[in-house]
């Protein structure tokens, strides 16, 4: 499964300030991770963005939003977003900077 290169470019270049901030490969995404709590990954042409589970089930309202499932598994606090809610820089910020404060605001993994 790929993922848009250059999502991932636009991603990078929105996050890349924050401390602490690693890349890595996983599920088949490439994703952004602060202090070891992953943020938001690019998966194919969406986001894959991790909020706070109420911020979550907020956001599930707004249209191009769904719930992430992996397998059978439904993934309290984790959204993906579709490409068409990306498009403008400052909706993709938008998310991007959701997902970075909330990993920011998480206990960092070592």
């Amino acid at each position: 499964m790929a993922y848009d290169e250059a999502l991932a470019a636009r991603v990078r270049d929105l996050i890349s300030a924050q401390a602490d901030l690693s890349e890595k490969k996983m599920f088949g995404s490439n994703c952004f991770l602060i202090g070891g709590n992953l943020a938001v990954c690019v998966r194919q042409d969406e986001l894959l963005v991790r909020l706070d589970p109420e911020d979550a089930e907020r956001a599930l309202g707004e249209d191009g939003v769904r719930i992430a499932e992996m397998g059978s598994r439904v993934m309290k606090g984790w959204i993906f977003v579709s490409s068409e809610k990306l498009e403008g820089d400052g909706e993709l910020a938008e998310w991007v900077d959701a997902g970075a404060d909330f990993a920011a605001s998480l206990p960092a993994k070592s």
